[in-house]
């Protein structure tokens, strides 16, 4: 996954995963899906975004699952 954040466009571009894109979709007129060639969303571009999301307050956290082998 990589997310990038365009200033100067005030544009976030999330990829989900490096696929070809097949399809782009526009689900409103500031928010724009990449589908790859089975369907599935591969990327979002989400145009006025400092309106739209919390981006100086953006933080990642991987979460542990704990399995049956590790209790």
């Amino acid at each position: 996954m990589r997310i990038q954040y365009f200033p100067d466009t005030d544009t976030l571009y999330i990829e989900l995963s490096p696929s070809e894109v097949r399809e782009t979709r526009d689900l409103d007129e500031d928010t724009i899906v990449d589908l790859d060639a089975s369907g599935r969303l591969c990327a979002i571009t989400i145009e006025h975004a400092s309106d739209r999301t919390a981006i100086p307050a953006f933080s990642y956290e991987e979460i542990t699952v704990a399995t049956t082998e590790s209790l």
